[in-house]
């Protein structure tokens, strides 16, 4: 089996792992609803997009929530 021969810096490990940071996806508040929503897709709470209503969402009834 194979064994390094020198041990690897703190420097070279970081610099070999630093494109494995995670990244924040691009959040933005619905203008609607004010929601925070993923950019450049439909608002999941209230179903707009671009100023737009695009998906109809269905409101729950009182009598099924009893």
């Amino acid at each position: 089996m194979a064994v390094p021969f020198r041990r690897v810096s703190k420097t070279k490990k970081r610099m070999r792992r630093s494109h494995l940071a995670l990244s924040v996806p691009g959040m933005i508040t619905c203008p609607n609803c004010g929601e925070m929503t993923l950019s450049h897709r439909v608002c999941p709470n209230c179903g707009f997009y671009a100023g737009k209503q695009v998906v109809v969402k269905k409101e729950k009834k009182e009598a099924e929530e009893n």
